[in-house]
């Protein structure tokens, strides 16, 4: 008797013109593992696109190369109009109110994530996993000086445990973060910029972390031992967090009521981490498989087979770097205060207090050290979001609130 398919979707939240050359590598990445030639498993596509994110257009996204459309079932595009519709059409079907649903299915990051893992679910998808557009099924390893590359199944080892967990979550390596190596100074010492560090992270980074990174040139190495050890593990609670990122994430979808949507304060990241304070009692599970991510596209070329024998060091020379880390930085102050709040709620006022005393000392630090006055916003945006926490709180409630009807909308359809 022919088992029924399982159906695994691949899901993309993406603004970057070199999307296609993605999608060719994991689909090939997929073929490459044989779970092409296994009948009982089907690839569906899921793309949510931002066309304002680099001035792209649809066709920068619509995949028509004949030889990824023989290997995927589906595949299904989502404007910020499709998206709007199918959230007004539970409005419509008075699922969600006006309020709930832009919450779920508004404008910002965690929104597309929502909208996708919607979609997922109410085309019966068994799996999910999302992928970033700027991270590759391929790892970088170093031995002594020299850089080494390893091929990475991504889509197979999410599938190899996903059966067996709720959520899967894989390694990342290359420039996973947008910190610079910095040279100390009279200017900025390693003792003001580990206050820094320490005043706008979450609570899983920590500074010895992110030292090392910098030591390395602000690359992460991928372990090897992780690697051919094939040994996964379940990820720990730390503070009421299972701490995950945003890609190499995959979904086990059989069970709605271990779903929980994705969220972010307006204008801010973070929408992984605030899933993370959702999934305690979830099985989520930590596997071995890399993904390279790009952070500031350099390695592209990488999509096309081209191994680079060494890493380039991310500077403070660099213009881009700079901006970049300014642009992290107050992402990462926009949601730091509805974090302590959901996590230490006690000595909420107690945290905030502390991390505006140490960034009024080290923030005029930063801006005379990298000769940039924009530095200054993040106090000020440090403020604004202490200001709103408490309103941000509750629509994170509610966002919970309002996915939990929709996942039974799809129940009773």
């Amino acid at each position: 008797m022919k088992r029924k398919k399982i159906n695994v979707g691949i899901g993309f939240v993406t603004g970057r013109k070199n999307f296609k050359n993605v999608v060719k590598t994991y689909v090939d990445n997929w073929k490459e593992s044989n779970l092409m030639n296994d009948e009982t498993m089907a690839l569906h596509l899921f793309v949510a696109y931002d066309l304002k994110y680099s001035n792209t257009k649809v066709g920068d996204y619509t995949i028509t190369d004949e030889e990824i459309l023989e290997m995927v079932d589906s595949a299904h595009y989502m404007s910020d109009t499709s998206i709007e519709l199918e959230a007004q059409n539970l409005v419509k079907n008075k699922v969600l109110n006006n309020k709930e649903a832009k919450l779920v299915f508004g404008q910002g990051y965690g929104m597309k994530r929502n909208a996708i893992l919607y979609l997922a679910m109410k085309l019966n998808m068994d799996y999910l996993i999302f992928l970033d557009d700027d991270e590759y099924p391929v790892a970088t390893v170093k031995i002594g000086d020299t850089v080494f590359w390893k091929g990475q199944q991504v889509i197979a080892t999410h599938m190899k445990y996903l059966h067996n967990s709720d959520i899967t979550h894989g390694y990342h390596c290359g420039y996973v973060s947008p910190i610079p190596q910095i040279q100390w100074n009279s200017q900025l010492s390693e003792d003001d910029f580990k206050m820094f560090i320490e005043s706008i992270s979450n609570d899983i980074i920590n500074w010895d972390s992110i030292k090392d990174k910098m030591d390395d040139g602000g690359v992460t190495y991928a372990d090897l031992s992780i690697i051919d050890g094939e040994k996964c593990k379940e990820v720990p609670e730390i503070n009421g967090m299972k701490f995950i990122s945003g890609s190499n994430l995959g979904f086990n979808l059989k069970n709605s009521e271990r779903l929980f949507p994705f969220y972010n304060p307006p204008g801010a990241r973070g929408e992984d981490t605030f899933l993370s304070t959702c999934i305690s009692d979830c099985d989520v599970t930590k596997i071995p498989c890399y993904a390279f991510h790009d952070g500031f596209s350099y390695y592209q070329s990488l999509l096309r087979g081209v191994l680079p024998i060494e890493l380039k060091e991310i500077t403070t020379q660099d213009g881009d770097v700079v901006k970049r880390f300014l642009k992290a930085s107050i992402g990462w102050i926009r949601y730091k205060p509805l974090l302590i709040f959901i996590t230490n709620h006690e000595n909420y006022h107690e945290e905030i207090n502390k991390i505006r005393e140490n960034l009024t000392i080290v923030v005029p630090k930063l801006c005379d050290y990298f000769g940039n006055n924009d530095f200054k916003r993040i106090l000020t945006e440090l403020e604004f979001y202490n200001n709103h926490v408490e309103q941000h709180y509750k629509d994170f409630e509610n966002t919970k609130l309002a996915w939990i009807k929709a996942m039974k909308s799809l129940k009773n359809h």
